[in-house]
């Protein structure tokens, strides 16, 4: 007979068993066998946590990639060919979205829930944060300037990381909170050569942060839930958007305005509308799979380094960028704040021994029941 005992690896190297009843046994059994695949190296241990702040890395590289690449694209589509409606190419997301997630379901890629009544308690409340989120954020755009919109949206990562304390009972070292204090504080010298002030620009400014911080916490736990998982977030997030976005987009004329484009003829415009649309699908599954591996602060730090590398570039390249020492200071700051988050996030190795400085390991115990008489 096999029995399994559980034994606590002390730091001074020797096997105690975890209470007095299981010593007791081992001492009346004839015969110990410690199996080796069941011991465990110092060394397997710590490439396991190095593949995984590897994995954590290269997520948040895939989500700062795709953001860069949607803006480039997003801008030739809005900007180059003047796309009247940046609803409907946002619809046009949307819909790839739940193609792509619902051919890869059904050939056995991905597995997620099906639909039922529980969908909506689940995934609840994420569409509502998202159109918050949209609305709120469209507002503030054409009511603040840029270096005021770029300041006041700094603080979608400090409602995040209070969020994160609150809601997913997070804790953040020192060091991680001074590099998110130098974060904001560049913001703001960047932007302090404008500080025109307006109460509803204010106003609407806010609660897109407030909204962005809500939703990237509760995306985090969300893709914890039972029957969800990334690829479920993603699929029916999108299914109870679209709906209300058509209806908007319909009423308010964006509709229209989108199917009577002149440029639908042109193979160029049509290329660049599909890069948009496959490109929103990857910046939306990008933005999950960060929060999946890290935290919904670490996604949120990772959008706000690219943006000041885009400001970067825009010195640069471009042409619209108004040079200024102050800017300049201020993002650099702010940039180093960034750096520092990240330096200190995925350079930080975990401990290879937990608080007490134990580990725990089975043991096979085999017991020989012959006995001499």
């Amino acid at each position: 007979m096999t029995t399994v005992v559980v034994f606590r690896l002390s730091c001074g190297g020797r096997l105690q068993p975890l209470n007095q009843e299981l010593a007791e046994h081992l001492h009346k059994l004839r015969q110990v066998s410690l199996q080796p695949c069941l011991t465990m190296s110092a060394k397997s241990s710590q490439e396991t946590s190095e593949h995984s702040g590897q994995v954590k890395f290269l997520s948040a590289a895939f989500y700062a990639g795709s953001s860069f690449l949607i803006t480039v694209v997003n801008k030739t589509v809005l900007t180059s060919y003047r796309f009247p409606s940046y609803m409907c190419l946002g619809i046009g997301q949307m819909i790839t979205t739940l193609v792509v997630l619902y051919a890869a379901k059904m050939n056995k890629s991905v597995q997620f829930q099906d639909f039922d009544r529980s969908i909506l308690l689940k995934i609840f409340p994420l569409p509502l944060l998202y159109v918050g989120n949209h609305i709120t954020g469209l507002a503030s755009t054409k009511k603040l300037s840029l270096p005021m919109f770029t300041v006041l949206r700094k603080f979608t990562i400090l409602m995040t990381m209070i969020l994160e304390i609150y809601i997913l009972r997070k804790t953040f070292p020192k060091r991680l909170v001074y590099s998110i204090v130098a974060i904001v504080f560049g913001a703001m010298v960047a932007a302090s050569s404008d500080l025109a002030f307006d109460v509803e620009a204010y106003t609407f400014i806010l609660l897109n942060d407030a909204f962005t911080a809500a939703s990237g916490v509760y995306t985090k736990k969300k893709l914890g839930m039972e029957g969800l998982g990334k690829y479920g977030v993603l699929f029916y997030n999108a299914l109870i958007i679209i709906i209300p976005t058509l209806l908007a987009s319909a009423f308010t004329g964006d509709l229209h305005q989108a199917a009577t484009f002149k440029d639908w003829v042109e193979a160029t415009f049509i290329f660049c509308f599909c890069v948009s649309c496959i490109m929103g699908f990857v910046l939306m599954y990008s933005i999950v799979l960060c929060s999946y591996y890290n935290s919904a602060l670490t996604t949120t730090v990772v959008g706000a380094i690219k943006n000041v590398a885009v400001a970067y570039i825009g010195i640069f390249v471009g042409g619209d960028y108004l040079f200024s020492w102050t800017n300049f200071l201020g993002l650099t700051i702010c940039m180093s704040g960034g750096l520092a988050y990240t330096y200190l996030t995925f350079n930080t190795k975990p401990s290879t021994s937990n608080a007490e400085g134990a580990q725990e390991l089975k043991i096979h115990i085999t017991e020989d029941r012959t006995r001499t008489h």
